[in-house]
């Protein structure tokens, strides 16, 4: 069983940064990959970035390659993800989530947090 909580989120103009975290509980955290999926008002959940469980392979959803960077550190159980440049278009929900291995999509994941809203101005 893995329990997730995420924070950072905010209010941020364009250009600026966040970094978000996700906080996660549970003996199989380290041997988990992790995702970040944001779902903006009226829109289906989207997938942003993940990460393999031993951080040694990431990637990214084609509009945040260069502006995101997802890490982790499994000693503190612990997955972050740098926005920078944000724009108003990255206004969502963002969620973590754990699996067994890295998937582009929603589909497969088997662990969820609650999410943390980001809102960009223009």
């Amino acid at each position: 069983q893995v329990q997730l909580i995420e924070s950072g989120g905010g209010l941020v103009q364009a250009g600026g940064s966040l970094r978000l975290s996700c906080a996660g509980s549970g003996r199989t955290f380290s041997n988990t990959a992790m995702g970040w999926f944001r779902q903006a008002p009226g829109k289906e959940r989207d997938f942003v970035a993940a990460i393999s469980w031993t951080g040694g392979s990431t990637f990214y959803k084609d509009s945040v390659k260069g502006r995101f960077t997802i890490s982790r550190d499994n000693a503190k159980k612990l997955v972050y993800l740098q926005m920078d440049s944000l724009k108003p278009e990255d206004t969502a929900v963002y969620s973590c989530a754990a699996g067994p291995i890295m998937r582009n999509t929603a589909k497969g994941w088997d662990y969820w947090g609650q999410g943390t809203q980001v809102t960009v101005s223009s």
